[in-house]
């Protein structure tokens, strides 16, 4: 009798064990082009929390890898490349995409409902209306506007213009923008939209010295923004330029001058990766000071794709054993408020933001990013 406890006893050890698998998190972005920094950045986050967890032994036995695919910032190799980590790689999940047609195509193709496979964390400059496969760990678009607009209110701007990328989504931009900026009681009196897939500003700068705005929100890719900055302070453009989230911090340093960054408002949706200032900013600090030759330097990308990282493993974690992409779905869906350590998570059916956090960084005189 007792030879049979202990074999149903050891039994019951081994199952997990038994069906241990690695997952596999498929992205597909930009790591070579325009947004490179910003997408492999991304991945390097992500890379940051599954190097933990497989270190510490995985969870519930699975260990996790991560397969990147380039597209270069281009939405027919977007998909493209999708399709092929599909077929070659089976991943559980997809995470950390790149730009609005990137992400418009991916869905308008039926390549997620046909696989069902979720898309966790992604980054575009429009606004995106939920869709069952897709979950953000980040504040929406409407969000970052209302921020940004509110900031303004207080210190008396009330002429705005807006700088955004022009395609299919550009209309509700610019109707959620103009309702943002009526609620904190100011008026958008220029508008002016750049291609997709580009940094084309020289039609809005021209545009913006004319309309004269007070302060001018900058709804573009990092790319962009560096780019109507540089030409709209060379030609003395004098307004605020407040921008989104997806105007990379770390790029437009390295492109502008001091001069020219000073004053800039950068929405941010993540904790600043360069200061503690929570739990979950120590764990990556702790990290990213214990990882020898990271990819590519800190930044807020990379902690927005460690904040993906993280939510991906406590998707697995709450699967047990045989973990599924529609199973990924169902807990997503029931992390109601999660908190991973300062920075909430929430989702559920119908809900796809999973964040509502959004801060101001402001670039002093010095250069220097201060809250």
């Amino acid at each position: 009798m007792r030879s049979l406890r202990i074999l149903a006893t050891a039994i019951a050890l081994a199952t997990p064990l038994a069906h241990a698998a690695q997952v596999v998190v498929g992205q597909v972005g930009p790591m070579s082009g325009m947004e490179a920094n910003q997408g492999r950045a991304y991945g390097a986050g992500m890379q940051l929390v599954f190097d933990s967890v497989n270190k510490a032994g995985g969870v519930n036995g699975h260990t996790f890898s991560l397969v990147r695919k380039d597209d270069g910032g281009r939405p027919e190799d977007t998909l493209s490349a999708t399709r092929q980590l599909l077929a070659e790689n089976k991943p559980l999940v997809l995470a950390g995409y790149f730009g609005n047609r990137n992400v418009g195509d991916l869905v308008q193709s039926g390549l997620l409902e046909k696989d069902r496979i979720p898309l966790v964390g992604y980054r575009t400059s429009e606004l995106r209306y939920d869709n069952p496969w897709l979950f953000n760990v980040r504040a929406g678009l409407r969000d970052e506007l209302n921020k940004l607009t509110e900031h303004l209110a207080t210190i008396g701007i009330t002429q705005l213009a807006l700088f955004y990328e022009d395609g299919p989504g550009a209309p509700a931009l610019i109707a959620a923008a103009e309702a943002a900026a009526a609620k904190a009681k100011a008026t958008i009196i220029g508008k002016a939209g750049y291609a997709a897939g580009t940094a084309a500003a020289t039609p809005a700068v021209d545009a913006f010295l004319k309309h004269k705005p007070q302060a001018i929100l900058m709804v573009s890719s990092g790319a962009a923004a560096a780019g109507f900055i540089e030409q709209y302070r060379a030609a003395g453009g004098t307004a605020q330029l407040f921008a989104h989230s997806g105007a990379d911090i770390e790029q437009l340093s390295k492109r502008l001058s001091e001069e020219q960054m000073q004053g800039v408002a950068i929405a941010q949706v993540t904790p600043s990766p360069y200061k503690i200032s929570s739990r979950l900013a120590k764990e990556f600090a702790d990290l990213t000071a214990r990882t020898p030759n990271l990819e590519v330097p800190v930044s807020y990308a990379m902690m927005e794709g460690f904040i993906t990282g993280k939510v991906i493993v406590e998707a697995v974690r709450r699967q047990g054993a045989r973990p599924t992409r529609e199973g990924i779905v169902g807990a997503l869906e029931s992390m109601d408020r999660l908190d991973l350590g300062g920075y909430m998570i929430g989702f559920k059916p119908g809900v796809r933001t999973g964040s509502r956090f959004v801060e101001l960084s402001i670039i002093s005189g010095s250069g220097k990013i201060r809250q």
